[in-house]
C-alpha cells in the first residue's frame, strides 16, 4: 500500500470517487487550476475539466447554495470551505436548508452534499483561521459530523460520505494535512461512519478525542505508560451518529473519563459527550468526568501553544481522575 499524508489520501478519495461516479462536482474559492489553498484538489480541475471542478467566487452562501441546488437536481456536489472560520456565512444555508431537505420532503428530496472545511489551530493561524465549529454542526439534526485523523480513515470516511444520500460536514485537522502519514489502500474503500477506532487499550480511564487531538492524546498515553498507568483511546471519527456504545463499553470498563478537543470549554462536544455517559452509565464511574479543552477565549495567535491541549494536560487529567 501506499504511504500517504492526510492531505493527499483526501485528494485520492476525491480523485477515486470522481473517476466512479460522474455525478460527483467539487466547487470552492480556489479549488480549480490553483488546487485548493492547502492543494488538496491538486491536478482535479485538470483530469476532470472546469465542469467538474468549479472555482466558485468568494462567497460561502453562494457555494452552499449553489451546492444545494445541484444535489436537488441529480448531482452530488463536494464543496470546500476554504477555513473552516469562513463557514459562517454559509451557516443559514447549511442549518436551515441542507440539513432539512429530506425531513420537509418526507424523503422525496435527500441532498446529498459533502461539506469539507480545515478546522483547528496548530498552524499560527490566529483566531480567523483556526476555530472547531464542530459543536454548531453537531446540534443540527439532519447533518452528519465526521473528522478523521488519519490518512486511512480521512479517505475512507470521504468515501463513505460520498455515498451517503444525507449531507455530511466532512472536518479535516488541517494541522495534520501534513504531518499525519500511513499506509492507505488503492482503490475504493469506505470506513464505516458512525463508528469509534480503538486506538489504544488500557484499563485505568477512558481517554476520549477526534481530530488532531488524537494525536496528541496518543503522546499522553505514551507518557502515562512510563508510570504504570494505562488508558482506552477512542478516536470517535464521527461526531453524528456517535458511536455510543463503543463510548459506554470502555467506560464501563475503565470507571473513568477525559474527553479532549481543541474547541472552547463551554458549549464544546465534550458536555454532550459527558450528558450522555451520566444518563447511561453513572452507575459504572469511580470518578468526576473531565475535560481537556481549549479556553473559552477568542483563539490567540501569540499564545497558540498554550491555548491549544498538550500533552502534559491530557496526562494531568488522567493522573487525577485515577487518583480519585
Amino acid at each position: 500500500m501506499p504511504t500517504l499524508n492526510l492531505l493527499q489520501s483526501i485528494g485520492d478519495a476525491l480523485d477515486t470517487a470522481m473517476a466512479a461516479d460522474d455525478r460527483i462536482v467539487v466547487m470552492g474559492e480556489d479549488v480549480g487550476a490553483f488546487g485548493g489553498v492547502f492543494r488538496a484538489t491538486s491536478g482535479l480541475h485538470q483530469k476532470y475539466g472546469e465542469d467538474r471542478v468549479i472555482d466558485t467566487p468568494l462567497t460561502e452562501a453562494g457555494i452552499l447554495g449553489a451546492a444545494i441546488g445541484m444535489a436537488l437536481n441529480g448531482l452530488r456536489p463536494v464543496p470546500e470551505i476554504q477555513f473552516a472560520d469562513f463557514v459562517y456565512p454559509a451557516f443559514d444555508q447549511i442549518v436551515n436548508e441542507l440539513a432539512k431537505y429530506r425531513y420537509r420532503s418526507a424523503g422525496q428530496y435527500p441532498c446529498p452534499v459533502v461539506v469539507r472545511m480545515p478546522f483547528g489551530g496548530g498552524i499560527k493561524g490566529g483566531h480567523y483561521h483556526s476555530q472547531s465549529p464542530e459543536a454548531y454542526f453537531c446540534h443540527t439534526p439532519g447533518l452528519k459530523v465526521v473528522v478523521p485523523s488519519t490518512p486511512e480513515d480521512a479517505k475512507g470516511l470521504l468515501l463513505a460520505a460520498l455515498a451517503q444520500d444525507d449531507p455530511v460536514i466532512f472536518m479535516e485537522p488541517k494541522r495534520m494535512y501534513r504531518a499525519a502519514r500511513g499506509e492507505v489502500p488503492e482503490g475504493a474503500f469506505q470506513v464505516p461512519i458512525g463508528k469509534a477506532k480503538v486506538v489504544r487499550a488500557g484499563d485505568h480511564a477512558t481517554v476520549l478525542s477526534w481530530g488532531a487531538m488524537v494525536h496528541t492524546a496518543i503522546e499522553a498515553a505514551d507518557i502515562l505508560a512510563t508510570e504504570g498507568v494505562t488508558v482506552d483511546l477512542l478516536d470517535l471519527r464521527t461526531l453524528l451518529p456517535l458511536d455510543l456504545e463503543a463510548i459506554l463499553a470502555s467506560v464501563t470498563k475503565t470507571g473513568r473519563l477525559v474527553i479532549v478537543h481543541e474547541a472552547p470549554r463551554t458549549g464544546g462536544f465534550a458536555g454532550e459527550i459527558a450528558a450522555l455517559v451520566a444518563e447511561h452509565a453513572l452507575t459504572s464511574m469511580e470518578a468526576p468526568i473531565l475535560r481537556v479543552t481549549g479556553y473559552d477565549t477568542p483563539f490567540p495567535y501569540a499564545l497558540e501553544h498554550h491555548y491549544l491541549p498538550d500533552a502534559a494536560r491530557i496526562a494531568q487529567a488522567v493522573r487525577q481522575t485515577v487518583a480519585f
